[in-house]
């Protein structure tokens, strides 16, 4: 691993782990020796990061250059927390680490005297209701749609009809008890809604819609609203 690669890895680890963080705990992380991370700590320091602690205690940022100090009102700081929590419980494992390192971020560019509230922040989100598994890459999914490209689908209806279809994904949603994509269906011309633990296996075709997916989510979400009516 390259040192400038190791050091945001070391920067990332002295975010989300619980502080003092041991020197030990660090260098296994990283896979390098002890000696190895005291230095790669004092390069921090140089860089202007301010971690306190020392050897043989453990470490704890104070202050990270990375990121810019961000000032919020507590409910602000609240709906922040609150939202990042509940993507930790609901997303799949990647989105689920990502909810968890977006915190640690957030912590750290807080002033001091608002990160003990951000540690103790009174809103928690907890999800008792087990969703359906899904057999496809959901973060391979939400790539095909941030990308706009065409996605192949073999999907079983709640009347267990199998079918393939070519669609554009639009948006994912996370229903309480199931997750949807948002789609236009070729076979049907015409938007469909898709759960996902539906999709028997997904087909990356490399197809663009581009530039399509905004204003046909637009159209969609009016259709839905209208409906709901």
């Amino acid at each position: 691993m390259a040192r400038s690669d190791r050091l945001l890895r070391l920067m990332q680890c002295l975010r989300t782990a619980r502080p003092p963080v041991t020197a030990d705990y660090l260098a296994d992380e990283l896979d390098v020796s002890v000696r190895t991370l005291y230095r790669d700590i004092e390069a921090l320091r140089r860089s202007g990061a301010l971690i306190d602690g020392e050897a043989g205690v453990g470490y704890t940022l104070q202050e990270d250059p990375a990121l810019p100090p961000m000032l919020f009102s507590r409910d602000e700081m609240e709906a922040l927390v609150l939202g990042l929590r509940e993507v930790r419980e609901v997303g799949d494992p990647v989105l689920s680490e990502a909810a968890e390192n977006a915190l640690s971020k957030l912590k750290a560019s807080l002033p001091p005297r608002m990160q003990a509230e951000f540690e103790h922040a009174v809103l928690y989100a907890k999800r008792y209701i087990q969703r359906p598994s899904v057999q496809i890459d959901i973060p391979a999914l939400r790539e095909e749609t941030r990308e706009e490209r065409i996605i192949t689908i073999d999907y079983v209806d709640e009347h267990q009809a199998a079918t393939q279809r070519d669609i554009r994904p639009l948006a994912i949603v996370y229903f309480e008890k199931s997750l949807v994509v948002l789609a236009w269906c070729d076979l049907r011309s015409d938007f469909r809604m898709f759960r996902i633990d539906r999709i028997q296996h997904m087909t990356l075709t490399g197809t663009s819609f581009r530039p399509e997916r905004v204003p046909m989510l637009r159209a969609y979400l009016t259709r839905l609203s209208e409906e709901s009516e």
